[in-house]
């Protein structure tokens, strides 16, 4: 992998990872851009002790552009966008509408290839193992900023989830604090350390799902499986056999694999729900464990070693034509119902097995 860093015209950073050592990256951004101005504030909730970002600036983003005007698509002739290169294997920026930053934290978006009509499912190996790779660096680069407490790689897909432009890409956040999720994992975490004279809870978790009916596929690195509890129709959790807290823990072996049945899994989601039917709209996004050391204060029982780095996996689609909305229950109360139950789903994936 070769890594090239560059900046844009209103001075953002954009990152090259290419496959061959021998290319050259050396196009200028032309379009005549003023500075970004971003507005991001975090606020504190009381009553629930969360954040909540507040970015005003975020409306006047760009939304669902024809693809001859996507600004993912490499730069061709007059036709300038935020990759300034004709092509380009894997690019990471800072992105001109983010949710955090400054001292509130620092937003990225990745894009998967240069290929508009493509989506991660169709990438080589080499090319999702580069992803990886960009994943990787940029969770080591991003730990290092004084004001960055936790780092996540995500991908949002489809027109259901949300997504306002089409072109294959993801994103990473990087927050100046502990995300409540994690929080909540970090909780249980050490309360069943210390219920059980020391037993990890992830451990625990992953021999038993490994060794139970809704396992999906694994190697000899890697396994998915559909939680017991699964909060979505079709959700499922890839993680490591070998328990390590984040991207840059992984071993060779780990890094090898994971293409493989990364880039299955997806192929497996898209054919859920039969034959004819649209692209199945997803989130996959990673947990690592946070770097700051203010996640694990007031936790003698716990540290960064214990928590396992896992990609959870979920649609919004739970039949054909049918979305799974948060109402009443998940949003008012966040008590998740599940209309598929997770041996079903589990069946279900692996049915449509390639």
């Amino acid at each position: 992998m070769k890594k090239t860093s560059t900046r844009l015209a209103d001075g953002r950073e954009l990152i090259y990872y290419d496959l061959r050592d021998d290319t050259v990256r050396d196009a200028v951004d032309r379009r005549p851009l003023e500075p970004t101005v971003t507005t991001s504030e975090i606020r504190h909730d009381p009553l629930l002790g969360d954040a909540v970002a507040i970015a005003s600036h975020r409306q006047g983003r760009i939304y669902h552009p024809p693809a001859d005007e996507c600004p993912l698509c490499p730069s061709k002739g007059e036709r300038l966008s935020e990759i300034p290169d004709s092509a380009y294997d894997v690019v990471v920026f800072e992105n001109r509408f983010p949710s955090l930053a400054g001292d509130s934290g620092r937003c990225e978006v990745v894009c998967f290839t240069s290929d508009h009509q493509a989506s991660f499912a169709d990438l080589t190996e080499e090319q999702a193992a580069l992803v990886l790779d960009a994943w990787t660096d940029r969770t080591s680069e991003l730990s290092h900023l004084p004001s960055v407490e936790q780092v996540f790689c995500f991908e949002n897909r489809g027109a259901e989830i949300g997504v306002t432009l089409g072109h294959p890409h993801g994103q990473i956040y990087a927050y100046p604090f502990t995300t409540p999720r994690t929080a909540l994992m970090l909780r249980q975490l050490a309360a069943h350390k210390e219920a059980t004279g020391g037993e990890n809870l992830f451990d625990a978790v992953l021999e038993r799902e490994h060794a139970g009916e809704r396992v999906v596929l694994e190697g000899e690195h890697w396994v998915a499986f559909v939680p017991y509890a699964a909060h979505w129709p079709y959700e499922v959790h890839l993680y490591p056999k070998r328990r390590v807290p984040d991207l840059l823990a992984l071993d060779e072996g780990a890094r090898t694999e994971f293409p493989q049945l990364y880039l299955e899994l997806l192929r497996r989601f898209d054919r859920i729900f039969g034959e004819g039917e649209p692209p199945t709209p997803y989130i996959a996004a990673w947990h690592q464990a946070p770097f700051g050391a203010a996640a694990f204060d007031g936790s003698a029982a716990v540290n960064r070693d214990d928590f396992a780095l896992h990609l959870e996996l979920f649609t919004i689609r739970r039949t054909s034509g049918k979305l799974k909305f948060l109402a009443g229950s998940e949003s008012g109360m966040n008590v998740f119902i599940n209309d598929v139950p997770p041996e079903r789903a589990a069946e279900r994936l692996r049915e449509v097995a390639s």
